[in-house]
Protein backbone atom coordinates (compact mmCIF):
# COMPACT_ATOMS: atom_id res chain seq x y z
CA UNK A 1 0.00 0.00 0.00
CA UNK A 2 2.99 2.26 0.73
CA UNK A 3 3.47 2.61 -3.21
CA UNK A 4 -0.01 3.16 -3.85
CA UNK A 5 0.42 5.94 -1.74
CA UNK A 6 3.38 7.09 -3.04
CA UNK A 7 2.04 7.39 -6.40
CA UNK A 8 -1.26 9.00 -5.50
CA UNK A 9 1.26 11.63 -4.07
CA UNK A 10 3.03 12.36 -7.24
CA UNK A 11 -0.50 12.13 -9.10
CA UNK A 12 -1.59 14.75 -6.57
CA UNK A 13 0.73 16.94 -7.58
CA UNK A 14 2.13 16.59 -10.92
CA UNK A 15 -1.60 15.79 -12.37
CA UNK A 16 -3.70 17.93 -10.75
CA UNK A 17 -0.87 20.58 -10.20
CA UNK A 18 -1.19 21.46 -6.79
CA UNK A 19 1.56 24.34 -6.03
CA UNK A 20 3.54 24.41 -2.56
CA UNK A 21 3.49 21.13 -1.64
CA UNK A 22 5.92 18.36 -1.75
CA UNK A 23 4.67 14.93 -1.67
CA UNK A 24 6.27 14.32 1.77
CA UNK A 25 3.76 17.01 2.74
CA UNK A 26 1.08 15.56 2.18
CA UNK A 27 -0.51 13.81 5.63
CA UNK A 28 -2.06 10.06 5.02
CA UNK A 29 -5.26 10.80 7.19
CA UNK A 30 -6.03 14.46 6.19
CA UNK A 31 -9.21 15.08 4.00
CA UNK A 32 -8.17 15.41 0.83
CA UNK A 33 -11.23 17.78 0.09
CA UNK A 34 -12.71 20.99 1.28
CA UNK A 35 -9.93 22.42 4.74
CA UNK A 36 -7.62 19.40 3.87
CA UNK A 37 -5.97 19.62 0.66
CA UNK A 38 -8.41 21.96 -0.48
CA UNK A 39 -9.17 20.15 -3.31
CA UNK A 40 -13.03 20.61 -5.15
CA UNK A 41 -15.50 19.38 -7.29
CA UNK A 42 -13.51 19.73 -10.61
CA UNK A 43 -10.02 17.76 -9.40
CA UNK A 44 -12.47 15.28 -7.99
CA UNK A 45 -13.64 14.26 -11.63
CA UNK A 46 -10.60 14.61 -12.80
CA UNK A 47 -8.79 12.39 -9.89
CA UNK A 48 -11.53 9.74 -10.44
CA UNK A 49 -10.35 9.78 -14.36
CA UNK A 50 -6.74 9.47 -13.14
CA UNK A 51 -7.53 6.87 -10.83
CA UNK A 52 -9.09 4.68 -13.86
CA UNK A 53 -5.79 5.46 -15.75
CA UNK A 54 -3.10 4.70 -13.54
CA UNK A 55 -4.42 2.20 -11.07
CA UNK A 56 -7.22 0.30 -14.06
CA UNK A 57 -10.51 1.02 -10.94
CA UNK A 58 -12.98 2.60 -11.57
CA UNK A 59 -15.12 4.99 -8.88
CA UNK A 60 -18.40 3.94 -10.02
CA UNK A 61 -20.84 7.12 -8.30
CA UNK A 62 -20.64 9.40 -5.72
CA UNK A 63 -21.58 7.70 -2.55
CA UNK A 64 -17.96 5.17 -3.66
CA UNK A 65 -16.32 8.36 -4.39
CA UNK A 66 -17.17 10.22 -1.14
CA UNK A 67 -15.92 6.95 0.78
CA UNK A 68 -12.99 6.94 -1.46
CA UNK A 69 -11.55 10.16 -1.55
CA UNK A 70 -11.72 11.31 2.41
CA UNK A 71 -8.50 10.82 2.61
CA UNK A 72 -5.00 9.86 1.25
CA UNK A 73 -5.51 6.40 3.41
CA UNK A 74 -9.23 6.05 2.43
CA UNK A 75 -7.94 6.33 -1.05
CA UNK A 76 -5.08 3.90 -1.56
CA UNK A 77 -7.46 1.07 0.63
CA UNK A 78 -10.07 1.51 -2.46
CA UNK A 79 -7.56 1.23 -5.18
CA UNK A 80 -5.71 -1.86 -3.63
CA UNK A 81 -9.56 -3.52 -2.55
CA UNK A 82 -10.80 -3.11 -5.98
CA UNK A 83 -7.64 -3.49 -8.19
CA UNK A 84 -8.29 -7.22 -8.12
CA UNK A 85 -11.75 -7.42 -9.50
Amino acid sequence: MDEIKRQLREILINDLKIQGIKPEDIIDSAPLFGDGMGLDSLDAVELVVLIQRYFGVQIMDMDQGRVAFASLDSLARFIQENQSK
